[in-house]
């Protein structure tokens, strides 16, 4: 996959170069400039992600999937809708030595999704091309999902993949709050607790509104809540 040479339709994004996001992101950068290109031409032209979407890559995409990383249970990462790849490679991205799997059912992203991870170098990205309820053998320490599916539907979605110990994250937009009110019976059915909060990163870029979400009963007792 070859994207734009450098520096094409970057000047449409206020923060495309912004020595604030450099310094953010560190020595991982490159490769986020590198995906940010990606999505700003192949990701356009294979339909993964809007054309409007291109000039507000870095606030509205990456630096709001960012977002997310500090708060990552140790371990492998699963990625459910990741669409083009967000946040599931934003996060291969920043911590490379993870193991990210990229679960997303339409053939058209998944192919892009391969693509797009072996253009960047990010050897620890796996692509499934399923549902996530679909899925039997895959346990992860963190499931993620950006606008996949309101709470108490990705609950059910992605329960099944988290370890014992892990956890849920969930990103979200200003209603979250009332989300985790509304699943409140589905959380408690499933032996689960949510809170929502907001995550920063650069000064000036809105936070980013992620609902975590973890099990107070353990695997055995989620299944005898279940039964």
């Amino acid at each position: 996959m070859t994207g734009a040479p450098p520096g094409t339709g970057r000047s449409e994004d206020p923060l495309g170069g912004d020595p604030r996001v450099r310094s953010y992101f560190g020595d991982r950068y490159p490769v986020l400039e590198q995906y940010a290109r990606l999505l700003a031409t192949t990701g356009v032209e294979w339909g993964v992600i809007g054309p409007r979407e291109s000039g507000r890559l870095w606030e509205r995409h990456l630096l709001n999937c960012a977002a997310v990383v500090p708060f990552l249970a140790p371990g492998s990462v699963a990625d459910v809708g990741s669409g083009a790849g967000l946040p599931g490679i934003v996060i291969a991205a920043m911590k490379p030595e993870r193991e990210v799997v990229l679960i997303e059912s339409m053939a058209r992203r998944a192919t892009w999704l391969g693509e797009a991870a072996e253009a960047l170098g990010l050897t620890r990205v796996e692509v499934i091309r399923a549902r996530a309820e679909e899925i039997r053998s895959l346990r992860v320490a963190s499931v993620v999902a950006r606008a996949v599916a309101p709470l108490s539907r990705l609950i059910n979605l992605c329960q099944g993949l988290v370890d014992d110990g892990g956890e849920m994250l969930f990103l979200k937009g200003r209603a979250a709050g009332d989300e985790v009110r509304e699943a409140s019976r589905e959380l408690e059915r499933r032996g689960l607790s949510a809170e929502a909060f907001e995550a920063t990163t650069v000064e000036g870029v809105q936070a980013t509104t992620i609902v975590r979400v973890w099990s107070v009963v353990g695997r055995a007792g989620k299944e005898r809540l279940e039964s």
